[in-house]
C-alpha cells in the first residue's frame, strides 16, 4: 500500500505469524516504511495517525522508546503503529525496530502449522509463568525470540529440555551466521552477550535476540520448566491472579508476616512506567533484606501507572553490624555511642543489633525517613498493608 509520501505499509508480529495466543485485548503491529530522505520518522508518522485518528474518530497516545511510536485502541484491538525506515539490508538499519520487516519475513519462510501450534504453546506457558516479553520490568522472552527457538528446536517439550539443562550459558546460532561459538562471543558486542541465552538473530548476526534477558527471569523460567517436565499440568498455561488469602495462609504456615505495597507512578504507562515501578520495587527489596529474610515476592504490574508487590517475610532477629578498624580511635567512640553489644574481629568493630521491629513498622519508617529520595525515583504513592 503506496503513500504519496513515500511510504509503505506491513503488518507485523504474531497477528501476521500465526502465532497469536489468546488475552484480553489483542494487539496488532502496523509498521510504516519511511524512504531514507526521512530523518523524523515519528514526526512524520504522527501526522499521519493525527489525520487518521480525525476520521475515524479515535484518540492516539504516542508512546516512547528507542523511537517512538503511537497506539490506537480501536473495538478491543489495540493497534500499535510503528514508524521504520525502508531498507534493503539488516546493516542499513538505524533502529533495531527498522530489522522488523526481516523478522517477519524470516518467520514467515520458516513456520509451519505444527511449529506454529508449538510457538503458541510456548508463549501461553511464558505468558503463565511470567517471563512473557523483552521489556525491561519483564526481561524475559520476546514473541519473535520464541519463534526462533521453537524452529530451532523444533518442538515445545524439546525447547523445554534443552534450556532447563543450561549451568551457566548457551550460544545459539539458528542460521550458523558464525563458523563457532568462540567467533560469536568475539564478534557480538559484550553488553550482548550477558544474558544467559545468546540468540544470534538469523536475520542479523551482530544482534542477540535475547540481549534482555535477565538470570533472574531465566532462573524462573528453568525452575517452572523442571517442574512442568517433572509432571506436566494444564495450570501451566493459566494465568493467575495472585490470591492474596493464600498469601496470608503461606505466610502464616511459615510463621511470617505478610506484607502488600500499593506503588504508583506519573511516568507514561508501558514500559517506562513498569521499568520504574519494577526498579523501585528491586529498591524497597534490597532495603528489607538487610533486616528480613524475604520467603516471597510478587511484583504485579498490569500496564498501567499502578503495581503492587506481595512479600512473605521474617525477621532475621539480630543483625551483626560491622564498624571502622579499631585504629580509628574517633570513629570508635562514635561508633560505640550510637551502638550497644560492640565487639571487635578482625581488627574491625562490630555490633550486634536486635530486629524488635515488624516488616510493615519498618516501611512506615523506612517511607518517612526516605520520602524525598522515594519521590526524587519517581514514585508518587506507596500504601503500605
Amino acid at each position: 500500500m503506496k503513500q504519496k509520501m513515500g511510504a509503505e505499509v506491513f503488518i507485523g508480529g504474531s497477528f501476521v505469524r500465526g502465532t497469536l495466543v489468546k488475552k484480553k485485548d489483542y494487539d496488532v503491529d502496523i509498521f510504516i516504511r519511511f524512504d531514507w530522505e526521512y530523518e523524523n520518522l515519528t514526526f512524520e508518522l504522527e501526522k499521519i495517525v493525527k489525520n487518521l485518528c480525525k476520521k475515524i474518530k479515535e484518540s492516539y497516545i504516542k508512546i516512547h522508546g528507542s523511537r517512538d511510536y503511537f497506539r490506537i485502541k480501536r473495538n478491543g484491538v489495540i493497534f500499535e503503529i510503528i514508524p521504520v525506515l525502508k531498507i534493503k539490508k539488516p546493516n542499513e538499519a538505524r533502529n533495531v525496530t527498522d530489522l522488523s520487516y526481516f523478522h517477519v519475513n524470516y518467520i514467515k519462510k520458516k513456520i509451519n502449522s505444527k511449529i506454529a501450534k508449538e510457538i503458541i504453546i510456548a508463549k501461553n506457558f511464558c505468558k503463565a509463568m511470567d517471563v512473557y516479553g523483552a521489556e525491561s520490568y519483564i526481561q524475559g522472552f520476546s514473541g519473535y525470540a520464541l519463534e526462533c527457538l521453537l524452529i530451532y528446536y523444533g518442538s515445545f517439550e524439546k525447547m523445554l529440555k534443552a534450556l532447563a539443562k543450561v549451568k551457566d550459558r548457551i550460544i545459539i546460532d539458528p542460521e550458523k551466521k558464525y563458523k563457532n561459538k568462540d567467533e560469536a562471543l568475539i564478534n557480538l558486542n559484550e553488553s550482548k552477550t550477558r544474558s544467559p541465552i545468546i540468540l544470534v538473530d538469523p536475520t542479523w548476526k551482530e544482534r542477540n535476540v535475547l540481549a534482555a534477558l535477565s538470570h533472574e527471569t531465566f532462573n524462573k523460567f528453568q525452575k517452572a520448566a523442571a517442574s512442568f517436565l517433572k509432571k506436566p499440568n494444564i495450570s501451566y498455561f493459566k494465568e493467575e491472579e495472585i490470591d492474596i488469602n493464600k498469601l496470608r495462609s503461606e505466610a502464616k504456615s511459615k510463621k511470617a508476616e505478610f506484607v502488600c505495597l500499593a506503588i504508583s507512578t506519573d511516568r507514561q504507562i508501558g514500559d517506562i512506567a513498569g521499568t520504574k515501578l519494577k526498579k523501585f520495587s528491586n529498591f524497597i527489596s534490597l532495603e528489607l533484606s538487610k533486616y528480613f529474610d524475604i520467603l516471597r515476592k510478587e511484583f504485579v504490574y498490569n500496564d498501567s501507572q499502578k503495581a503492587h508487590v506481595y512479600f512473605i517475610l521474617k525477621s532475621k532477629g539480630e543483625i551483626v553490624k560491622i564498624g571502622p578498624p579499631v585504629v580509628m580511635k574517633d570513629a570508635i567512640k562514635s561508633f560505640k555511642k550510637a551502638n550497644k553489644l560492640t565487639f571487635i574481629k578482625n581488627g574491625l568493630m562490630h555490633s550486634k543489633i536486635k530486629i524488635s521491629s515488624s516488616a510493615k513498622r519498618f516501611l512506615e519508617q523506612w517511607q518517612k525517613k526516605y520520602a524525598r529520595k522515594i519521590n526524587e525515583m519517581g514514585i508518587n504513592g506507596l500504601k503500605i498493608n
